[in-house]
């Protein structure tokens, strides 16, 4: 296995991943369709979303900046202008974690969590490469293999996918017994997309910790808000404080894989080895093991979906509204210049229109890695939302699903109510009758993995200026 060393550099490989996100995500549909659909079944996807036809996302128009198609209901008295928070944006300080925990905190807000462990002395040669698929033949990874080989999940023989989204895989797209969510939108029934309750936001941020996530959390903190962080390793091994601090603030932390890839692209020991190095890294910066993940891209199957179970990983993605409508608000695109500030709040409005006429609650898809990202959500999302009537319950997806924050990790579960590999309280409910299951027994016990140690986009260029911790190959 080759070691990463310490460096202050930018994050291209995770940058460049991203630019492939468009093969696959489906835009919000305009609410119209949604309300005319009067359920969560198929909407027409909106300018800048999904072809019905060919499954494929085609990227929003970021030429002009456009204008609002809505009133915002509030905004942040500070709130940079629409029209500064785009690709390009002159880079805003960063803000490193506000606090710093001693070594052996005790999390006092989790009944039986163990200490706060020392991040200071994590020694990246005991890493991967920063932002590439770790290596299958370490010990860590074979002993993560043997784990899930006892776990007694049945892993599906399905082959992986390969790069180009639904159209260089049609025939995988066309398998219903794949169950491939990216390709026609199928579900399991135990993939979380969606909150019970209506009115009820889970509250999720992918990719981070980042160098401006210090500003989103400041945020959270003045209006009282949780949320769940969806952590990519290569940046928890990053930027360890600020992890840190999203745990002691009470958010959840959660796994989103060490490198950010297209989970079904990958062999079986290759996704093992992406989220077993997620779970380690998160494990050795807080000392709890996260039971929730997010795939990126929302990529996933049966296969991926099995093997991240037998590693005690609830699958999680965000609200569906059709087959090629998700609740996104493509925040992500505004640094590439793929999209523009107004475009993403007009995603927004589209969202929340539909929210109000589901019945049930909704989880929505944005990112804290980009500066722009965290803009847009703390001085116009956030607080349009926190400014609705009738009002959004806002919260983290493991409250949301009316669970204890204790159930979001392996070493406070108690099991009473968050079984591992059990259909979830809240979880989807339009499963393909031919593809909805990973073929595992839950057995009611988080089963493997509860141990200790567990493309391209290249117009972007975002260089990280802050001093940090990163690593290279």
């Amino acid at each position: 296995m080759k070691f990463a060393a310490f460096s202050a550099i930018a994050l291209p490989a995770l940058v460049s991943a991203h630019g492939i996100r468009d093969v696959h995500h489906a835009r919000q549909a305009p609410v119209a369709a949604a309300a005319s659909a009067g359920t969560s079944s198929a909407a027409a996807p909106a300018s800048g979303t999904a072809s019905a036809a060919t499954g494929v996302a085609t990227a929003p128009v970021a030429s002009g900046a456009g204008s609002l198609t809505f009133t915002l209901a509030s905004t942040n008295p500070t709130a940079i202008p629409l029209t500064e928070i785009a690709s390009g944006m002159s880079s805003a300080p960063t803000v490193p974690a506000s606090t710093t925990f001693a070594s052996g905190t005790t999390p006092t807000f989790l009944p039986n969590a163990p200490p706060l462990p020392n991040a200071l002395s994590l020694n990246p040669a005991n890493y991967p490469a920063l932002d590439k698929t770790p290596p299958t033949d370490s010990p860590e990874v074979q002993q993560w293999k043997q784990e899930v080989a006892n776990s007694g999940v049945q892993i599906p023989d399905i082959a992986p996918t390969v790069a180009g989204g639904c159209p260089a895989n049609l025939e995988a797209a066309n398998d219903q017994s794949r169950c491939w969510w990216t390709c026609g939108g199928c579900s399991a029934p135990d993939d979380i997309e969606q909150c019970p309750d209506k009115m009820t936001w889970g509250l999720t941020y992918d990719d981070g910790p980042a160098p401006h996530t210090g500003d989103l959390l400041a945020y959270l903190d003045q209006v009282n808000l949780k949320a769940t962080f969806f952590i990519v390793g290569s940046r928890a091994i990053s930027y360890p404080a600020l992890l840190q601090e999203e745990y002691m603030a009470q958010h959840q932390i959660a796994v989103h894989t060490w490198s950010h890839p297209e989970m079904t692209t990958l062999t079986n020991d290759q996704i093992i080895a992406e989220l077993g190095w997620s779970k380690k890294i998160i494990k050795d910066v807080l000392g709890v093991t996260p039971t929730y993940w997010r795939p990126p891209y929302g990529d996933v199957d049966n296969r991926v979906r099995a093997i991240a179970k037998a590693m005690g990983l609830q699958t999680s993605i965000w609200t569906r509204i059709g087959p090629t409508a998700t609740f996104d608000t493509g925040d992500f695109d505004i640094a590439g210049g793929l999209t523009t500030s107004t475009q993403v709040l007009n995603n927004w409005e589209a969202i929340i229109g539909n929210a109000t006429t589901i019945d049930h609650g909704f989880i929505v898809l944005e990112h804290d890695l980009f500066q722009q990202s965290v803009d847009i959500a703390v001085d116009y999302i956030l607080p349009d939302a926190l400014a609705h009537q009738p009002p959004f319950k806002i919260e983290p997806i493991v409250s949301c699903l009316n669970k204890p924050l204790r159930d979001a990790y392996i070493e406070t579960n108690d099991n009473s109510s968050n079984p591992i590999g059990a259909n979830a309280t809240g979880s989807a409910s339009s499963a393909e009758a031919s593809g909805n299951s990973s073929g595992a027994s839950a057995n009611g016990k988080n089963s493997a993995m509860g141990i200790a140690a567990p493309n391209s986009m290249g117009a972007i260029a975002l260089a990280i200026v802050s001093g940090v911790v990163a690593l290279f190959l």
